[in-house]
């Protein structure tokens, strides 16, 4: 037996007016705020558009103000729980705003150009860039769609031509620096993600000059590679393996390498023979089980800054998005 299949005929502008008994453009500028059109008009549109089902198409909309109204948000490392936090402050913020996020993983292995021409072609109104890692290529291809505003969150870049909305990590190296050096610990290590220059984060920087005005340096410098648990846990216990004689303490890059670092130190009957800090403030470092001492960027402040310049060409050059804190808790202590 064959069904009849019921067709569904999407409700238009047109059949909203007819219903009304007024024009198209009435229709239109009923859901504008602010537009010319009568109280009792916008009232007749509102109710016919109600007992129809419409709902005005926005982007057909904003794509005749030249607004699509859409914001492209890059990330990559999405197995880190930092870019979690960050995709939903973004998200939120952006929604907060009326506007919408288009989400590009540029996890590494996909293609750059094919994801960013797709923010092209959908015409989106500006692009925040919160991945790790700016590559040239990724720069070509952002001075290919100069029409286009970028502005790059949490990490520095080479080219003066991206925007930079990012935490002084400088200040916050030698904060960490000072908090370690407070313990009267004598030898620093510190553990890096992606190899790339210090420079982009300047938390190493930073970490390094305030040791070296106290008489001290980084003794060892462990490569995890990537912002990932198990690379931070092999990078330690490779250490632990190679015979090398132990530092007091390590700054890690990020809380990811920390927690890993941390595992390692306690699988390999370590635990509280190296303090540890780390970087980001995720959610799971202030449980029992971890208590890492930590740097919060403040990423609510981070992220409103980046779209005040995005959306409204509106910047602070000079403002708190700039500060973070230190937060502390246990993983900094060594064991007595």
């Amino acid at each position: 037996m064959t069904k009849n299949l019921k067709i569904h005929h999407k409700t238009t502008a047109s059949d909203v007016a007819k219903r009304a008994g007024v024009s198209k453009w009435t229709v239109s500028r009923a859901f504008i705020p602010g537009a010319s059109v009568s109280d009792r008009a916008r009232e007749k549109v509102l109710a016919a558009a109600g007992e129809l089902g419409y709902r005005p198409n926005l982007l057909a909309r904003s794509l005749s103000k030249k607004k699509t109204q859409i914001i492209g948000v890059v990330l990559d490392e999405l197995k880190n729980p930092h870019s979690m936090m960050l995709l939903d402050e973004v998200t939120r913020q952006i929604q907060a705003r009326s506007n919408m996020a288009l989400v590009l993983n540029i996890t590494p292995g996909e293609n750059y150009h094919a994801v960013l021409s797709m923010a092209d072609q959908l015409q989106v109104d500006g692009i925040l860039f919160l991945a790790t890692i700016l590559t040239e290529e990724l720069i070509a291809i952002a001075r290919d769609m100069h029409h286009i505003p970028l502005v790059q969150v949490g990490r520095n870049n080479d080219t003066d031509e991206i925007d930079v909305v990012n935490n002084d990590g400088f200040h916050a190296g030698g904060e960490i620096a000072q908090l370690l050096l407070a313990q009267g610990y004598q030898r620093f290590g510190y553990m890096k993600g992606p190899d790339t220059s210090s420079g982009h984060l300047q938390r190493m920087d930073g970490y390094q000059a305030r040791l070296q005005q106290a008489g001290s340096r980084i003794d060892v410098v462990l490569n995890a590679g990537h912002y990932d648990h198990k690379n931070g846990y092999r990078a330690m216990a490779e250490y632990l393996q190679s015979g090398a004689g132990l530092v007091d303490a390590i700054f890690c890059e990020n809380d990811v390498l920390a927690l890993g670092a941390i595992q390692a130190l306690r699988q390999h009957g370590r635990q509280g023979q190296v303090g540890i800090v780390g970087f980001d403030n995720i959610d799971e470092a202030a449980t029992d089980g971890w208590q890492l001492t930590t740097w919060n960027q403040g990423i609510e402040r981070l992220i409103n800054e980046a779209l005040n310049r995005l959306i409204d060409n509106i910047s602070a050059p000079e403002g708190d998005w700039r500060e973070g804190e230190i937060c502390i808790r246990q993983s900094h202590l060594k064991s007595k």
